[in-house]
C-alpha cells in the first residue's frame, strides 16, 4: 500500500512542477491560482511522502519519489510545454525509468 502512496506522491510532484510551469507563462490571478495549485500540490506530495516513509527505506524512497517526478516533469515538458525529445534525452530518460523500477525490485 505505501508503495501506491509513494507513487501517487510522485505524481503530485509533477503536478506542482506543471504549476510552476503554467504560472511562469500566466499573468494577474491567473499566475497566483496556478501557484495555490502549486502550493497545494506540495503539499500533498510531502504528506504522502512522509506516509510512505513510515515503512519504506528513506533512501529507496526519496529516490523513487524524485525519479517520479523527474520522468513525469520531462513527459510534461515535451508533451505540454514543447521541450525538445532528443534522442539523448529520452535515452537517460529510459535509463531512469529502469533504475526506479530497479530500486524497487531490490528493496525490501
Amino acid at each position: 500500500m505505501n508503495w501506491i502512496i509513494l507513487v501517487i506522491a510522485g505524481l503530485f510532484e509533477v503536478a506542482f512542477a506543471f504549476c510552476l510551469g503554467k504560472a511562469k507563462e500566466s499573468t494577474g490571478h491567473k499566475m497566483y491560482l496556478w501557484y495555490l495549485g502549486f502550493a497545494l500540490a506540495l503539499t500533498l506530495s510531502m504528506g504522502l511522502l512522509i506516509k510512505a516513509t513510515q515503512t519504506l527505506p528513506i533512501g529507496t524512497a526519496y529516490a523513487v519519489w524524485t525519479g517520479i517526478g523527474a520522468v513525469g516533469t520531462v513527459i510534461v515538458g515535451i508533451f505540454v510545454f514543447k521541450e525538445p525529445a532528443t534522442f539523448l534525452r529520452l535515452f537517460f530518460l529510459t535509463t531512469l525509468i529502469g533504475s526506479i523500477i530497479g530500486l524497487k525490485a531490490v528493496s525490501h
